[in-house]
């Protein structure tokens, strides 16, 4: 049945062909794959089968009925075989609890083999046809003999997949220091690039313990307002900046983008003021040149896992 679905032939889709699709989800936090609804109508929450690259899987719609261009999908387009019967959830529900024990077993192995590599999650394609281990390590792992003894306990395909530090906390869950569930295993669908640069707009410590999740990486949240404090430092003068002011002429020592308001330093022969003002009254007749004052590159950006 696999190979039928590997040498499937399909269509080439142009780029500004529009085509209806629905989005589909394998995990609560996974990321949205858009399938072809074969001429059928889905509601968000359906449980489903489809054709993928592995087989046939289990998944759940996240997105109901949609045109969208060609130029918005990845070709080729597969299709959703049909809405999931009840011996279809059955059979996930029973993969689930198979996945558990063979989690147990792959522990009990490693530890056999005394290799040092975490292991995060075992997941059973639908079809029971593959059984995939996730793990994270530090370094190469040579788990040959391992995948061997997997084979002939399992007697299916067996597949070690190695994970970054990212892809280790979504999978695994947790409190990030917010208080909340990790935004990565709750409802961030993929990971995005987080830089320094961000932290520094915000104004926040670049002490990295301060501005780094769990996992060690910057934090996701760090981009959510990015796009606003951007917008905002555009319109602000920037620190140092010679400005004209209702009062006279100054150079500005603090902003507070979000509020606009900037403390500007006015110097005077009977000694220098210090003032708030709002943006909106202050002329620019000098902007700093931050580079000037930083040389160093303005992004750390962290894209990996």
């Amino acid at each position: 049945m696999n190979n039928n679905i590997e040498n499937e032939v399909t269509k080439e889709i142009l780029p500004d062909e529009p085509v209806e699709v629905v989005g589909v989800k394998f995990k609560d936090a996974g990321k949205i794959y858009y399938f072809s609804p074969e001429k059928k109508d889905y509601e968000i929450g359906d449980n489903v089968i489809v054709k993928t690259a592995r087989g046939l899987e289990f998944g759940f719609i996240a997105a109901s009925n949609k045109k969208v261009l060609g130029k918005d999908i990845v070709q080729p387009l597969r299709s959703v075989e049909r809405a999931a019967t009840e011996d279809d959830v059955r059979r996930w529900e029973s993969n689930k609890q198979l996945e558990k024990s063979a989690f147990e077993t792959c522990i009990r192995m490693i530890a056999k083999h005394k290799l040092d590599m975490k292991l995060i999650e075992a997941e059973y394609t639908f079809d029971n046809s593959k059984l995939l281990f996730y793990f994270s390590s530090e370094g190469r792992v040579d788990f040959r003999e391992l995948v061997k003894d997997l084979a002939s306990v399992f007697h299916t395909r067996i597949e070690l997949r190695q994970i970054g530090i990212r892809d280790e906390a979504k999978m695994m869950g947790g409190i990030g220091v917010c208080g909340r569930p990790f935004c990565c295993s709750s409802f961030l669908s993929d990971f995005v690039q987080v830089s320094i640069k961000m932290a520094k707009e915000q104004n926040l410590s670049l002490n990295s313990a301060k501005i780094s999740g769990t996992c060690g990486r910057l934090m996701c949240c760090l981009r959510y307002e990015s796009e606003v404090y951007e917008e905002e430092l555009r319109r602000t003068p920037p620190v140092d900046s010679k400005v004209s002011t209702p009062d006279g002429v100054g150079f500005v020592k603090e902003i507070s983008p979000l509020s606009g308001m900037c403390r500007v330093l006015i110097p005077s022969k009977n000694g220098d003021m210090i003032k708030s003002y709002h943006r909106d009254s202050l002329t620019v007749i000098q902007k700093h040149d931050q580079k000037k004052k930083d040389p160093q590159p303005a992004d750390s950006s962290d894209d990996g896992n």
